[in-house]
């Protein structure tokens, strides 16, 4: 008991030490644009209020295909109640919002002041109790190991430099058999020509510098920095946005849009 005990004091000063903050400057401040237009169903963040026909039911699913929830509650009004669920670059909210009316407890972190000051009021205004705070996952995850039911990074991973310190720290934060859900864009030319080219420089569905081609990640390179976390992939979906209908589809093809849930492994304990 003692020697694990060292050793687990060992692995969390080692992360202590080594925890660098993701969070990119220019992107906090390229998001300060959408701060008036958050919860505009119609407005810059049309797709995302979209996308919750997709990933809301993907989180609910893939917790009842884990095993956290029971698969008589999935029908219930509340089937994620009691389940403690982190959403990373939460922004106003809007996939927050619709998790914590299934039941869960959520907490919602992003970089930016004052697009949480907008989650709040929000949640506020529609009687949510979902705990909001101004973080980067990095520093979340130092006072938060293993406290998570599921992790969500959903259209966050994209904004992100350090992508290997950004999935440890989610890994960090979420319990053994836990889930971590992602949405995300893959990186192929497809994707850059779809989501940067078209979306913000022909259509203008969002504002130049939102995407940047190199910041993308294609399933593979996703699944190798979550097995090396000690997670392990369970599904990996292609999604297709319809600009015309403003709707989302799963699909097979994964080269632009794609929706990835993995579990943590319970450790096994070296046998001295």
């Amino acid at each position: 008991m003692l020697t694990r005990s060292i050793t687990a004091r060992k692995n969390c000063i080692r992360f202590l030490a080594t925890a660098t903050n993701t969070v990119d400057q220019q992107e906090v401040q390229q998001f300060q644009k959408f701060v008036e237009g958050w919860w505009d169903e119609f407005g810059p963040m049309k797709a995302l209020h979209s996308m919750n026909k997709l990933r809301v039911p993907l989180i609910r699913d893939g917790l009842v295909n884990s095993g956290l929830v029971q698969k008589k509650r999935i029908d219930s009004p509340l089937p994620l109640e009691g389940l403690s669920i982190l959403d990373i670059g939460c922004g106003g909210g809007i996939l927050s919002e619709p998790l914590a009316r299934l039941g869960g407890i959520i907490t919602g972190i992003d970089a930016n002041l004052e697009i949480v000051t907008v989650a709040r009021s929000h949640a506020d205004l529609n009687h949510l109790d979902i705990n909001y705070l101004t973080s980067s996952i990095e520093d979340h995850a130092l006072g938060n190991a293993e406290k998570y039911d599921a992790v969500v990074a959903s259209e966050i991973i994209e904004h992100v430099s350090q992508k290997s310190a950004f999935i440890e720290a989610c890994a960090k934060c979420l319990k053994p058999n836990g889930s971590i859900f992602v949405t995300t864009l893959s990186k192929t030319r497809l994707a850059d020509f779809v989501a940067v080219f078209l979306a913000e420089d022909v259509a203008r569905l969002v504002p130049k510098g939102t995407h940047q081609y190199e910041k993308f990640i294609k399933p593979h390179e996703l699944q190798r920095l979550l097995e090396d976390n000690n997670c392990r992939t369970e599904l990996v979906h292609g999604m297709f946005y319809n600009v015309v209908t403003n709707t989302w589809h799963w699909c097979s093809n994964t080269s632009v849009n794609f929706a990835l849930q993995a579990t943590k492994l319970e450790k096994v304990e070296d046998c001295d």
